[in-house]
């Protein structure tokens, strides 16, 4: 069994959280803004289908990727080096999770309810939720979202509408979080796609060290909180 959380209760440990399924710590509250935050401060993050109550995810182990150890393989630095792309970053948070929620080849559904959209939208208005977009021909192909607190970076979800458009943007995320000294994306829950690009599983009990580490670093002058993040896009394709 796992607790039902009214509106005031704080989440329990995450070591109560269920091994099946794997992370199952809690059921209710809501997704409102300190709520959210309190969520991602403590490893914690929501994810449920339409219809059924909002639930809440510690899992053991979990995905990261430490920005640094992002890997590019032959073919992504071929088209990261073609360069016939655009990334933007901020310029079209809405569109982004719009696209990240439409329909898979591989799944059933969407967890990205208007709900949680609307909740998401509410965060990046308020500094805490960022997009980073691929952009071909004037046109979204791809991206990703998530939210940073400290110098933690929360993974949500990434589309791609042409080949390796969201891997682009992911890379081009990783390696501006390593200049701003990130220790550490969280990637939730373990991906083919992701282990491709680097991520790795640590335990849960690993994460939790992490986060207090990081997720209250302050002195991030380039960072802080606020809407329209500014990356070193020529820097970075400098590197490719």
């Amino acid at each position: 069994m796992i607790p039902v959380l009214g509106a005031a209760d704080p989440f329990p440990p995450l070591a109560r959280a269920l091994k099946n399924p794997n992370g199952l710590l809690a059921a209710g509250a809501d997704l409102s803004p300190p709520r959210l935050l309190q969520a991602y401060r403590s490893g914690i993050f929501p994810w449920f289908a339409e219809g059924d109550p909002i639930l809440w995810w510690s899992p053991d182990p979990r995905m990261v990727l430490v920005p640094g150890e992002v890997k590019v393989s032959r073919s992504l630095g071929k088209t990261l080096r073609r360069g016939d792309f655009e990334i933007r970053v901020d310029s079209a948070f809405a569109e982004v999770i719009a696209a990240c929620a439409g329909p898979r080849r591989d799944a059933d559904g969407t967890w990205i309810t208007g709900e949680m959209a609307t909740a998401y939208l509410r965060l990046h208005q308020l500094g805490y939720a960022h997009s980073v977009e691929t952009w071909v021909d004037g046109a979204l192909a791809g991206g990703l979202y998530g939210v940073a607190i400290g110098r933690i970076f929360y993974g949500e979800s990434m589309f791609s509408h042409a080949s390796d458009m969201s891997k682009v943007a992911l890379v081009f995320l990783a390696r501006q979080l390593e200049r701003w000294k990130f220790g550490m994306i969280d990637c939730q829950m373990n991906t083919s796609h992701l282990a491709s690009l680097g991520a790795r599983e640590i335990p849960r009990r690993q994460f939790e060290k992490n986060l207090r580490e990081l997720v209250d670093y302050a002195g991030i002058d380039a960072v802080g909180p606020g809407p329209g993040w500014k990356f070193d896009l020529d820097a970075i394709r400098g590197e490719f």
